[in-house]
């Protein structure tokens, strides 16, 4: 296994992405409707209004810079259609990997 320090030399700089997948806002989030639920009726938290629910997946990458690393993310998530842009949005946070 290469260490990422050899990496960073010899390819380019080690980011890490998130990438929160989650139903557009005008469909049903069944999951979290009962999660709501369950909050408000069960445990008593009265105070909660909305519960959304998300899958996140967490990448590393090699890239020269953040915006090619979001470019290299953006075009693979669209070619493996890791998400379906009709009924999900896609939101990718990328930070250098420390």
């Amino acid at each position: 296994m290469v260490d990422n320090a050899e990496l960073d030399k010899n390819k380019g700089i080690v980011f890490s992405a998130i990438l929160n997948i989650e139903n557009k806002h005008f469909l049903n989030d069944p999951e979290g409707e009962t999660i709501l639920n369950d909050l408000i009726l069960k445990e008593g938290y009265n105070d909660i209004i909305s519960v959304r629910t998300a899958k996140s997946i967490k990448i590393e990458i090699i890239a020269k810079n953040i915006e090619d690393a979001k470019v290299k993310i953006t075009e693979m998530c669209d070619t493996l259609r890791i998400y379906n842009p009709i009924v999900s949005d896609c939101k990718i946070t990328v930070k250098k990997k420390r």
